[in-house]
């Protein structure tokens, strides 16, 4: 049980420094009043859908202008699948959004004015939304083909998992800094959740807090990349519908993951991702994508989402190399348990356990149990 708690404190103390090392963007309370802002849901607040007659502001070479700070803070009450006792509906009734919006209202109070976390996130508005999916319409990620049950048992859990750690291909791409992947990058989590757009004329540059990609999405017609070259964030191609941005990417790896923080089911190489970005109020773009893979789904699905601005918030580096220990602690906890495997094996002892879930690993020890730090040494 030693080792156990001395991964539990590498974990914590690689979770503190990469977390201490990352630009803060704003943890104070915003301008507007939360209490105000969600007092009904901020769908219906769009100027677009308030106004038919509303037009979404341009650049000057005369492109709808999605260009600003933004992110997905104000989504995070909403979860990507429908609650079952929501089957059916696309919005909340008046009484579960008020029970969303207190809950959104009172997690942001305790964050901003309570809590001690380094990094934890709200935003300032609460949606209406029952479910992320909007298609198929029972709101629900349609079940994995049997090639992509195959391909997620391949997948790591990484420092979420129990090991063992004997190299970096034991590690997920998210704990190795490498990558959340196009949907993991956006999907609202407990921080890290902005975006910058940037446009010219002749392409869309999207660049993400978390683990700092950068998508350059050409909109001046070439031709899409060679089939044999496959990248995480795949090779995107664009253009203007009307006032919508369309993105059409393909040329995935299958080594990425469509939940949040790169984690969550797997997709093939196969993987086509269709997203549309629609600025409908000065403070708000509507992203909706849609997920065909039939290397890994049994059927397409599409998300919505509401991209969101506020007063102060800033896209600041992403320090996650600089600051991450997690790799280099779970290597190092797992040779600790190691030398105490053999010293057990040596004296006839039975075995030291190890955590298996990431829960026991982040809880606190059992009663009795010594604690050590393994940065210490000891």
């Amino acid at each position: 049980m030693a080792h156990t708690r001395a991964f539990a404190t590498g974990l914590v103390l690689a979770a503190a420094s990469s977390v201490t090392a990352l630009a803060v963007a704003q943890t104070a309370a915003p301008q507007a009043q939360p209490a105000t802002q969600r007092a009904v849901p901020a769908e219906t607040t769009a100027a677009a859908y308030v106004d038919k007659n509303w037009r979404a502001p341009r650049t000057s070479w005369g492109q709808p202008s999605l260009e600003g700070v933004w992110s997905t803070d104000d989504l995070r009450g909403v979860p990507m699948n429908r609650p079952a006792a929501q089957a059916g509906r696309e919005s909340l009734t008046p009484e579960e959004f008020h029970q969303r919006a207190t809950n959104d209202d009172s997690g942001r109070d305790f964050t901003v004015n309570v809590g001690t976390f380094l990094r934890h996130e709200f935003g300032i508005r609460t949606f209406g939304y029952t479910s992320m999916i909007v298609a198929p319409p029972n709101g629900q990620m349609p079940a994995l083909t049997p090639a992509g049950e195959a391909l997620a048992a391949t997948r790591t859990r990484g420092t979420f998992g129990a090991g063992p750690f004997d190299g970096f291909d034991d590690f997920s791409l998210y704990d190795r800094c490498v990558t959340r992947g196009v949907l993991g990058s956006l999907l609202p989590v407990i921080y890290g959740n902005g975006m910058r757009i940037a446009q010219n004329p002749t392409s869309v540059a999207i660049s993400y807090e978390m683990i700092h990609d950068t998508r350059i999405i050409p909109l001046d017609g070439r031709p899409a990349l060679d089939n044999g070259i496959r990248q995480y964030m795949g090779s995107a191609r664009g253009r203007f519908e009307g006032d919508t941005l369309v993105v059409e990417t393909g040329n995935f790896t299958n080594k990425t993951s469509i939940g949040v923080n790169g984690g969550g089911p797997p997709n093939s190489e196969q993987l086509k991702l269709t997203e549309r970005f629609t600025r409908v109020d000065p403070a708000m773009i509507e992203y909706v994508v849609t997920v065909d893979d039939p290397g890994a789904y049994t059927a397409p699905f599409t998300l919505r989402l509401m991209i969101t601005s506020r007063p102060g918030y800033e896209v600041l580096e992403y320090s996650c190399h600089e600051g991450n220990g997690a790799v280099s602690h779970a290597l190092s906890g797992e040779r600790a348990y190691e030398q105490q495997v053999a010293e057990a094996r040596a004296k006839g002892l039975p075995i030291p356990a190890r955590a298996i879930e990431h829960e026991q690993i982040r809880n606190g020890p059992a009663e009795g149990v010594r604690v050590f730090d393994v940065n210490a040494g000891e």
